[in-house]
Protein backbone atom coordinates (compact mmCIF):
# COMPACT_ATOMS: atom_id res chain seq x y z
CA UNK A 1 0.00 0.00 0.00
CA UNK A 2 1.40 2.89 -1.05
CA UNK A 3 1.19 6.62 0.47
CA UNK A 4 0.65 9.41 -2.26
CA UNK A 5 1.16 13.14 -0.96
CA UNK A 6 0.60 16.09 -3.37
CA UNK A 7 2.25 19.63 -2.60
CA UNK A 8 0.92 22.34 -4.43
CA UNK A 9 1.42 26.20 -4.87
CA UNK A 10 0.46 28.62 -7.61
CA UNK A 11 3.06 28.35 -10.75
CA UNK A 12 4.71 25.00 -9.02
CA UNK A 13 8.23 26.84 -9.69
CA UNK A 14 8.95 27.84 -5.94
CA UNK A 15 7.30 26.58 -3.22
CA UNK A 16 5.49 22.94 -3.68
CA UNK A 17 8.81 22.16 -5.99
CA UNK A 18 10.91 23.02 -2.33
CA UNK A 19 8.28 20.85 -0.16
CA UNK A 20 8.58 18.53 -2.85
CA UNK A 21 12.62 17.97 -2.74
CA UNK A 22 12.65 18.47 1.05
CA UNK A 23 10.33 15.47 1.44
CA UNK A 24 11.77 13.33 -0.96
CA UNK A 25 15.12 13.72 0.79
CA UNK A 26 13.30 13.10 4.17
CA UNK A 27 12.03 9.71 3.21
CA UNK A 28 14.83 8.68 1.28
CA UNK A 29 17.24 9.07 4.01
CA UNK A 30 14.61 6.62 6.19
CA UNK A 31 14.49 4.23 3.09
CA UNK A 32 10.63 5.14 2.69
CA UNK A 33 11.05 5.54 -1.16
CA UNK A 34 9.24 2.15 -1.83
CA UNK A 35 6.13 3.46 0.11
CA UNK A 36 5.78 7.19 -0.15
CA UNK A 37 5.41 8.80 -3.44
CA UNK A 38 5.73 12.40 -3.45
CA UNK A 39 4.75 14.94 -6.35
CA UNK A 40 4.35 18.72 -6.42
CA UNK A 41 1.84 20.94 -8.96
CA UNK A 42 0.68 24.56 -9.53
CA UNK A 43 -2.87 25.74 -9.35
CA UNK A 44 -2.11 27.65 -12.70
CA UNK A 45 -0.13 26.14 -15.62
CA UNK A 46 2.26 29.67 -15.52
CA UNK A 47 5.40 27.66 -16.32
CA UNK A 48 4.48 24.25 -17.90
CA UNK A 49 7.60 21.38 -17.70
CA UNK A 50 9.62 24.40 -16.50
CA UNK A 51 12.62 23.26 -14.07
CA UNK A 52 12.34 25.12 -10.27
CA UNK A 53 13.12 28.31 -10.07
CA UNK A 54 16.46 29.06 -10.01
CA UNK A 55 16.17 31.07 -6.87
CA UNK A 56 14.55 28.03 -4.94
CA UNK A 57 17.20 25.73 -6.31
CA UNK A 58 20.13 27.56 -5.04
CA UNK A 59 18.70 28.01 -1.89
CA UNK A 60 17.75 24.49 -1.18
CA UNK A 61 21.31 23.15 -2.41
CA UNK A 62 22.69 24.93 0.34
CA UNK A 63 21.20 22.40 2.43
CA UNK A 64 21.46 19.82 0.85
CA UNK A 65 18.55 19.33 -1.45
CA UNK A 66 18.58 18.83 -4.96
CA UNK A 67 15.15 20.11 -6.87
CA UNK A 68 17.22 19.90 -10.43
CA UNK A 69 15.01 17.08 -11.64
CA UNK A 70 11.55 18.17 -10.89
CA UNK A 71 9.67 19.93 -13.55
CA UNK A 72 6.24 22.41 -13.42
CA UNK A 73 2.79 21.08 -13.66
CA UNK A 74 -0.73 22.11 -13.19
CA UNK A 75 -2.72 19.88 -11.28
CA UNK A 76 -5.24 17.45 -13.20
CA UNK A 77 -8.89 16.29 -11.65
CA UNK A 78 -6.82 12.87 -11.64
CA UNK A 79 -4.64 13.89 -8.92
CA UNK A 80 -7.72 14.45 -6.45
CA UNK A 81 -8.34 10.60 -6.76
CA UNK A 82 -4.40 9.44 -6.99
CA UNK A 83 -3.13 11.20 -3.97
CA UNK A 84 -3.82 10.39 -0.21
CA UNK A 85 -3.53 14.05 0.76
CA UNK A 86 -3.19 17.43 -1.39
CA UNK A 87 -1.25 19.86 0.53
CA UNK A 88 -1.65 23.50 -0.19
CA UNK A 89 0.89 26.03 0.73
CA UNK A 90 -1.60 29.15 1.10
CA UNK A 91 -5.76 29.81 1.44
CA UNK A 92 -5.66 31.23 -1.87
CA UNK A 93 -4.48 27.73 -3.53
CA UNK A 94 -6.67 25.89 -0.74
CA UNK A 95 -9.18 27.49 -1.95
CA UNK A 96 -8.69 27.06 -5.67
CA UNK A 97 -8.06 23.13 -4.74
CA UNK A 98 -11.42 22.68 -2.82
CA UNK A 99 -13.14 24.58 -5.90
CA UNK A 100 -11.82 22.23 -8.30
CA UNK A 101 -11.99 19.24 -6.26
CA UNK A 102 -14.85 16.55 -6.42
CA UNK A 103 -16.44 16.19 -3.24
CA UNK A 104 -15.57 12.60 -2.06
CA UNK A 105 -11.71 14.02 -2.07
CA UNK A 106 -11.79 16.66 -0.42
CA UNK A 107 -10.75 15.59 3.19
CA UNK A 108 -7.32 15.16 1.41
CA UNK A 109 -7.13 18.91 0.88
CA UNK A 110 -4.83 20.53 3.89
CA UNK A 111 -2.18 23.16 4.56
CA UNK A 112 1.28 22.11 4.94
CA UNK A 113 1.90 24.21 7.52
CA UNK A 114 -0.59 22.42 9.72
CA UNK A 115 2.29 20.21 10.04
CA UNK A 116 5.08 22.43 11.37
CA UNK A 117 5.87 21.54 14.56
CA UNK A 118 8.35 24.64 15.77
CA UNK A 119 7.48 27.14 13.40
CA UNK A 120 3.78 29.11 13.41
CA UNK A 121 2.65 30.32 10.02
CA UNK A 122 -1.14 29.58 8.87
CA UNK A 123 0.72 30.08 5.16
CA UNK A 124 4.17 28.98 3.56
CA UNK A 125 4.51 32.89 2.06
CA UNK A 126 5.32 33.31 -1.90
CA UNK A 127 8.72 34.19 -1.94
CA UNK A 128 8.68 34.87 -6.16
CA UNK A 129 8.88 38.68 -5.82
CA UNK A 130 10.72 39.01 -2.51
CA UNK A 131 14.91 38.40 -1.78
CA UNK A 132 16.45 35.30 -0.42
CA UNK A 133 14.96 35.96 2.85
CA UNK A 134 12.17 34.54 1.64
CA UNK A 135 13.47 31.67 0.44
CA UNK A 136 15.41 30.69 3.57
CA UNK A 137 11.78 31.56 5.60
CA UNK A 138 10.39 28.94 2.53
CA UNK A 139 12.58 26.47 3.71
CA UNK A 140 12.58 26.95 7.22
CA UNK A 141 8.91 26.57 7.30
CA UNK A 142 9.04 23.44 4.49
CA UNK A 143 11.81 21.19 6.70
CA UNK A 144 9.59 21.64 10.40
CA UNK A 145 6.49 21.24 8.12
CA UNK A 146 7.90 18.12 6.77
CA UNK A 147 9.08 16.50 9.91
CA UNK A 148 5.54 16.68 11.13
CA UNK A 149 4.48 15.31 7.75
CA UNK A 150 6.66 12.80 8.41
CA UNK A 151 5.40 11.84 11.65
CA UNK A 152 1.87 11.93 9.92
CA UNK A 153 2.83 9.36 7.11
CA UNK A 154 4.64 6.72 9.63
CA UNK A 155 1.46 6.74 11.63
CA UNK A 156 -0.85 6.26 8.37
CA UNK A 157 1.82 3.82 7.79
CA UNK A 158 1.63 1.85 10.76
CA UNK A 159 -2.40 2.11 10.73
CA UNK A 160 -2.40 0.32 7.34
CA UNK A 161 0.14 -2.70 8.33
Amino acid sequence: MRYAILFVCMGNICRSPTADGVFRHKIAELGLNDWVQVDSAGTHNYHPNSPPDARSQAHAAKRGYDLSGLRARQIVTADFASFDLILAMDWDNLALLQDSCPPQHRHKLRRLTEFCQKLSSPVVPDPYYGGAKGFENVLDLVEDACKGLLAHVQSASAHDH
